[in-house]
């Protein structure tokens, strides 16, 4: 693939994997943003294009590159199989794990930042119940339908869709919330772990839904 200023970010993020990197680094969106231009999503952020493309191009001639799983050129069954097992299965895990943080440094910490930790809670577990109930929709309805090869009406993937968005946006409050989850200096140990656990959580999700909006879905409705 040949970037330019008119590559559409999703499609860039699909055949070039690490370039993901560079998106994360610089704030650009390619999972819910994944249809818009190259050259738009910079501009949104503020960034020269030229430049971005060249950190792509960088990062694609790393030797790690090659060996870079391209998950639009594999068999459908095998690219859930992968969603479920890198994205599904640690999520049951991480999510609640999480909470306990969340909740334990509210709880501790609350009188000391009220605001703060008090709107973090209540975004966290918006997100959580969003995910939660999004995974158990894709693992018993979704996912064994695609499987099996039978139609998907668009109207259905359309509400995934929406609902990626909506967790988009989760994330999008929780990194404003943490200010770019920079530790706070009186930080104890759980709170510095909980910041680098949603900063990690953010990373995966974001992973997590390209790989559904930019490359799953699109090869579903495409037959």
């Amino acid at each position: 693939m040949n970037i330019t200023s008119n590559s559409r970010v999703g499609e860039i993020a699909t055949q070039h994997p690490l370039s993901t990197r560079v998106f994360s680094r610089h704030g650009i969106d390619f999972c819910c943003g994944g249809g818009m231009a190259l050259a738009d999503a910079c501009e949104k952020r503020g960034l020269d294009t030229d430049v971005v493309i060249s950190e792509i191009e960088q990062t694609m001639a790393a030797p790690e590159a090659s060996a870079v799983e391209r998950w639009d050129s594999k068999p459908v069954a095998e690219l859930v199989n992968h969603i479920v097992k890198q994205y599904h299965e640690p999520l049951h895990e991480e999510l609640p794990r999480l909470e306990a943080m969340v909740r334990k440094v509210y709880r501790v910490h609350g009188d000391k930042e009220p605001v703060m930790l008090g709107s973090l809670l209540e975004t966290y577990l918006h997100l959580k119940a969003e995910v939660d109930e999004h995974l158990r929709e894709e693992e018993e309805v979704l996912f064994p339908a695609i499987v099996a090869g039978k139609d998907k009406p668009a109207p259905l993937l359309n509400a995934f869709v929406d609902d990626h968005t909506s967790v988009g946006a989760d994330l999008k409050r929780i990194r404003e919330i943490t200010g770019d989850f920079v530790v706070p200096a009186a930080a104890c140990n759980t709170w510095t772990a909980l910041w680098h656990g949603l900063a990690a959580l953010e990373t995966d999700l974001h992973e997590h839904i390209h790989l559904e909006n930019n490359v799953l879905f699109p090869r579903v409705t495409a037959g």
